[in-house]
């Protein structure tokens, strides 16, 4: 089953995630963007990409259940892994990648999110990265892109009360580009889309390409540890407790162990 479509017009290759009901970060659909990639990354009638959610949110989170069938935490690192080389080489990308988000990009979401360029929000959208509620860390590079766009401060404490921001309060914090009424977001997206497609192939990509020079080697050196502190964390008691806790709807307790 494919989670994500998408269609090219007038330079912009526009994706949906199609993932009901939360359009859920699963690892199929984590290849199945990796696969959009392959499919635009040389076609000269695109020069622009466009991802939003269907239905009620952009993405409210990883597939909880998915992690439920991991069964050690080198597999889970690997699980880490692959997801942060499809955000990294989405961020690293030679045509500009527009997020349009409306309802909540939470977990996955947020760090799929945070590897576009460009990320257009509706002003009652939620944002956040919840993992430590499930006593678990964020996985694909959210630890490290999140201090990035919000600062130190601000990163540590969405981190640590796992509570979400709105669309407005993400723009304030530098997480988003412009924050607009629900229903206009996407409007917004798509004319930014047609606006940056009308700019020369040639000068964007080169852009996109110096930009990555602000990116210091301690960034890549703490995806790799994010990798492996996710897979050690996921062996833990407590993140066992909280992922029985999540599908349960119950408050875990967790016990330092």
């Amino acid at each position: 089953m494919n989670f994500l479509r998408w269609e090219n017009d007038h330079y912009i290759s526009t994706a949906v995630i199609n993932r009901p009901p939360a359009n859920a970060l699963a690892s199929d659909l984590i290849r199945e963007v990796d696969g959009w990639l392959d499919a635009v990354e040389h076609d000269d009638q695109v020069r622009v990409l466009l991802i939003h959610g269907e239905g009620r949110f952009f993405s409210a989170g990883a597939d909880i259940k998915e992690f439920t069938q991991v069964k050690s935490g080198a597999e889970f690192s690997k699980l880490a892994e692959k997801g942060q080389q499809v955000f990294e080489r989405m961020e690293a990308f030679s045509k500009p990648i527009i997020a349009s988000i409306h309802g909540a990009a939470l977990g996955g979401g947020l760090e799929l999110a945070m590897g576009c360029h460009i990320r257009y929000v509706s002003e009652t959208a939620k944002l956040g990265l919840p993992e430590l509620q499930l006593g678990l860390v964020p996985g694909f590079a959210g630890s490290q892109r999140l201090p990035r766009y919000v600062g130190f401060a601000k990163a540590a404490e969405m981190l640590l009360s796992s509570d979400p921001i709105t669309g407005v309060e993400a723009v304030q914090w530098g997480l988003a580009n412009k924050a607009f009424p629900e229903e206009e977001v996407h409007e917004k997206s798509k004319a930014l889309a047609l606006k940056l497609a009308g700019k020369s192939p040639v000068s964007v990509e080169a852009a996109l390409e110096l930009l990555q020079y602000a990116k210091t080697a301690d960034f890549h050196d703490g995806v790799a540890r994010e990798a492996e502190i996710f897979g050690d964390v996921f062996v833990s008691e407590d993140a066992k407790e909280g992922i029985s806790a999540f599908i349960e709807k119950r408050k875990p307790e967790f016990k330092g162990q």
